[in-house]
């Protein structure tokens, strides 16, 4: 078969059934393009012989009949995920040597239903960015460029390394993970498919926490047929999280069928931004025009509360963040300072803390430090938190009005340069469409629409009810379907 990398989840699972190739052939070459993509910073942690063993195992079952659908298919893991015996460092100095004796929940399932790991990806560290230029391991770097430019631009954050990989056909998909849109943002910036599920649907066991009532993890992939085939693998009840749902996981792939005839599909005056570029505008026109195409009713709503989204965030995340990374203090793993005559425990903590976080990390841990003080507590924490139940209640009516998913721009603007957006309230404002659905608890998807007049990809974001991934997947699907968009990136490096 030509390039096996160019393959999607679906259509290598099919031909690997049908005996035109194998998980060992797709595997060597994802690890070949792996080799000649330094210049993209995507993958950080090489694992070939787990990859090996692993598609090797896959082959086997795939000749036994009993292969589940991701049995074969080769991946990359997001950083964040606590992988056993391979490096798991969140992107952060702080967890330099860090190799966990345990496997998250999520990867535990991928690797059960026979997925391949092929290393890990590049990620803002602690999952605390939006352009992945907070890494330790440095930028990863977007597969797309503007124009005829040679300016490396962001593949988004925090989940860029991920996105690369994958616009990039690294790899066949790609965890991410999702606290303010990190899922979403890199996926519309390099014109894959990105999945954040309801808040309690995949298990977050395992998983390096950022900010522990927002997170969640979710497929990265080069359609919305893969995105419901991952997810399927991915979810599930899992008693060692508290706060994972005990729920059916439907058959996500059968419910594609593109018919939403009859759906309403609600267009929330609050996104419309001051300052938006036309291009943004003219997408969500045309998405809005393409759902209305294929049968669906177009209602304006309102999410009065949305103005409020990123300033609750930004306190709520910090807030959690402060409290997560305490347990980072050079005792019991990763990075320890090496300590002058005399200095106590004191300051082993400081230098450890003050060496091993990044400027942005140590940023947040303070702001989140700040608002959980006896002072502030309750004049912005638990604001903040009484904002986030307004804005949950924004979409509860919304929905209980009949709207069945809700239409938005994924992000403010096409994949900006790295080093180009600086001033960390600008990069805050890129969040601007997606913490909302994080603050909810709503299931998102990213499905690329369209290109700007630079050529960089676009993308629309579709939000859900609760629970509902399985219809919100079909409603991607035929937004995807209408859309068309084929483009990849041109190869340069």
């Amino acid at each position: 078969m030509t390039d096996l990398t160019k393959l999607t989840i679906a259509q290598a699972r099919d031909a690997m059934r049908k005996g035109d190739t194998t998980s060992a052939e797709i595997t060597d070459a994802c690890l070949s393009a792996i080799e000649g993509a330094g210049a993209l910073g995507a993958f950080v942690h090489h694992t070939p012989e787990i990859a090996a063993d692993q598609a090797k195992a896959a082959d086997a079952r795939i000749r036994a009949g009993d292969a589940p659908a991701m049995c074969g298919i080769p991946l990359g893991i997001k950083d964040l995920f606590c992988t056993k015996g391979v490096p798991s460092q969140a992107a952060s100095g702080i967890l330099e040597g860090f190799r966990p004796e345990y496997e998250s929940t999520v990867t535990t399932q991928l690797f059960d239903a026979g997925a391949v790991m092929l290393g890990k990806l590049n990620m803002d560290e602690f999952a605390m960015g939006s352009s992945n230029e907070t890494s330790v391991y440095g930028n990863a770097v977007n597969p797309w460029r503007r124009g005829n430019e040679d300016t490396a631009l962001t593949p988004g954050g925090s989940s860029g390394g991920s996105a690369s990989a994958v616009a990039a056909d690294l790899c066949l998909a790609a965890t991410g993970t999702d606290t303010g849109g990190s899922i979403r943002q890199p996926a519309a910036f390099v014109g894959i498919t990105g999945l954040k599920p309801t808040y309690g649907r995949v298990s977050r066991w395992g998983i390096v926490a950022f900010a522990s009532s927002l997170d969640q993890a979710g497929p990265m992939t080069k359609d919305v047929r893969d995105s419901a085939i991952m997810l399927q693998a991915m979810c599930g009840h899992d008693p060692m999280d508290s706060t994972s749902a005990d729920l059916a996981v439907p058959d996500f792939e059968a419910a594609l069928t593109g018919d939403i005839k009859g759906k309403t599909i609600g267009i929330p005056k609050e996104y419309r931004m001051d300052g938006m570029p036309e291009e943004i505008e003219k997408l969500w026109a045309d998405g809005t025009a393409m759902l209305k195409d294929a049968g669906a009713k177009i209602v304006d709503i309102t999410l009065p509360h949305t103005k409020y989204a990123l300033p609750a965030y930004y306190v709520i995340a910090p807030a959690e963040a402060s409290s997560n990374l305490a347990r980072y203090d050079g005792v019991r793993f990763g990075h320890r300072a090496k300590l002058a005559q005399g200095d106590g425990i004191t300051e082993m903590y400081e230098k450890t803390r003050a060496e091993g976080f990044g400027p942005e990390v140590q940023r947040r841990v303070m702001i989140g430090t700040y608002v959980l003080s006896a002072g502030f507590y309750d004049a912005y924490y638990n604001r903040a938190r009484k904002v986030r139940a307004l804005i949950k209640r924004d979409f509860d009516q919304v929905f209980a009005d009949g709207v069945d998913a809700i239409l938005t721009p994924a992000t403010p603007s096409a994949a900006f340069g790295l080093g180009e957006n600086m001033d960390p309230i600008q990069m805050y404002l890129n969040d601007v469409f997606t913490v909302t659905v994080n603050l909810a608890g709503l299931p998102g998807i990213s499905v690329p629409a369209g290109l700007d007049s630079q050529g960089l990809p676009l993308g629309l974001q579709l939000i859900g009810r609760p629970w509902e991934e399985a219809e919100l997947l079909n409603t991607a699907y035929a937004l995807e379907q209408s859309a068309g968009f084929v483009a990849k990136p041109a190869k340069w490096w």
